[in-house]
């Protein structure tokens, strides 16, 4: 009796150490509602599940209107701020609620001063300028601005001086009806400016650089299921069909134009179910013509967090919507989600390289992330209810992982793979660190070892591709063993058949011999 207490007791104490660590895991981590951490970089594995990493950004500083000085300057704070736009070392913020951009220089001691405060355009006659919703900075330091209480995008010179105004066009096409309410801009290289209007459901809006309306492009794709449009089209009554859902496209939220000219574009309105098939795509890529190109070559698409509350009536604990991007000039793009004040890295493949961030009021946390930009590697996050710019900045291990792919994409393979060993060694559980390794030993044509690199990636179209070409490097190499051994194959039954023909004619001979002889 005694004895079996002892074994109870030993159990017990197991139990409830195992129990304690456990609990000072879940602290440390710091699990919110819905299963993730609120304080720890993180991924995904293969199958899905959350992988705790190195964190890959830390926060440098945050910009608030006492640090730009406005207090003192005009006792106005930021007041609904609603776009970030970088050029160069000057960060411009549309102060929406106070009618005016703010034009910030990060200055070589790392800090950050308020150098201009664009409120007018002036001219002969200067204009104020009313509810900025984004602004646009070309390589000629033009400026253009979306002018969203004027109805209008107006370019003006470095001085402020008009140049040109992009206004309602009066084209049939473009319902007359509604007001010109431009809230996102971009211009490509030939100065064309694609815009994002407000109620305006059939793509971007484009001018061409006189200011001529030319159309629209990349209209949000309309899904719509064989079942809905049966029940819709033959069952409904004229009146059901009015009160209905129409079947119309919706708006983009947010657009940005890399350095090739592609237009990054987010949407977060969509059905949750279709996230995980790729029908959503909250994240697109336009060409000229307004397709999208983005690449997606995971397992999973670019959609931000995998796992939510499906069906959850607070959108605080339902899927990702990703309110803005932006694009490093390596092609990798990342993108800011609202609801949950979470940031993801990709790569130019789709690949998420990070993810991390969560609401609340410390530094580093956000309660209304809605743009996101960068300058070099550092991103600028602005949130419009706390009327700050959270500035984040590069770890090693963040900056290793970048040096990884611009080497590769160098074409310095060697490098590269020194450097994802070395990502590797910092976090071995990451998936990207092998299958890195694995493309820059494909690149040297060290095909078996790719495989093995891309097999511990579980990345089964990079190690089908290097076992075709190990496969053929095998075949080139063996050839004449091959030849020899299917010579063989094919002379042995030729040989062997006459042998034992010979040997057959020969006891026939025999036979027909001692036959004779007995007669």
């Amino acid at each position: 009796m005694t004895r079996m207490k002892r074994v109870l007791t030993c159990v017990l104490c197991a139990v409830l150490l195992l129990c304690e660590t456990a609990a000072l895991a879940d602290d440390s981590y710091d699990l919110n509602k819905d299963g993730f951490s609120t304080s720890y970089t993180y991924g995904y594995d293969y199958w899905g599940d959350v992988i705790a990493s190195p964190d890959a950004y830390r926060v440098e500083t945050v910009i608030d209107s006492v640090d730009l000085g406005l207090d003192l300057l005009d006792g106005k704070r930021m007041s609904k701020p609603q776009a970030l736009f970088a050029r160069g070392n000057d960060l411009y913020i549309c102060d929406t609620g106070n009618n005016r951009i703010l034009q910030v220089r990060r200055e070589a001691s790392g800090k950050y001063s308020l150098t201009r405060v664009i409120d007018k355009v002036t001219g002969a006659e200067p204009e104020a300028i009313k509810s900025p919703y984004d602004v646009y900075v070309d390589e000629q330091d033009n400026i253009y601005v979306a002018d969203y209480g004027n109805f209008r995008v107006i370019k003006m010179d470095k001085d402020l001086n008009r140049i040109l105004e992009f206004t309602k066009p009066s084209d049939a096409t473009f319902d007359q009806n509604l007001d010109f309410l431009p809230k996102k801009i971009v211009i490509d290289a030939a100065g064309r400016l694609y815009a994002l209007v407000q109620n305006v459901n059939k793509g971007l809006v484009k001018y061409e650089n006189d200011g001529t309306f030319t159309g629209f492009i990349g209209a949000n794709e309309v899904i719509v299921s064989t079942g809905e449009y049966i029940w819709k089209r033959y069952f409904q009554t004229q009146e059901q069909r009015n009160k209905s859902e129409a079947f119309v496209p919706t708006e983009y939220e947010n657009i940005y134009m890399d350095k090739d000219g592609f237009i990054y574009a987010t949407n977060t309105v969509f059905d949750e179910y279709d996230l995980k098939w790729d029908n959503a795509k909250p994240i697109r890529r336009l060409n000229g013509i307004g397709t999208d190109i983005l690449i997606k070559n995971d397992r999973y698409p670019p959609i931000g967090d995998l796992y939510w509350e499906e069906g959850s009536q607070s959108q605080e604990y339902g899927p990702s919507r990703l309110t803005d991007v932006t694009v490093f000039d390596n092609d990798i793009y990342v993108m800011i989600d609202r609801i949950r004040g979470r940031v993801f890295g990709y790569d130019s493949q789709g690949i998420m390289l990070w993810a991390f961030g969560t609401k609340g009021n410390v530094d580093g946390a956000f309660t209304g992330a809605i743009s996101i930009e960068h300058i070099g590697y550092d991103l600028y996050v602005l949130d419009q209810l706390k009327g700050s710019v959270t500035v984040f900045t590069p770890t090693e291990y963040g900056s290793t992982i970048y040096s990884a792919i611009e080497t590769y994409q160098d074409g310095d393979y060697d490098a590269s793979a020194e450097l994802w060993t070395a990502v590797m060694k910092q976090n071995a559980n990451y998936a990207m660190a092998y299958r890195g390794i694995g493309r820059a030993l494909l690149r040297q044509d060290k095909f078996k070892e790719a495989m093995e690199y891309f097999e511990r990636a579980h990345d089964r179209d990079n190690y089908g591709r290097a076992f075709k070409l190990y496969r053929k490097e095998w075949v080139e190499k063996n050839v004449w063993w091959i030849v020899l051994i299917l010579a063989a194959l094919l002379l042995i039954p030729v040989i062997s058949g006459r042998v034992n023909r010979m040997k057959w004619e020969v006891i026939m001979h025999e036979q027909n011999k001692v036959h004779k002889d007995g007669n």
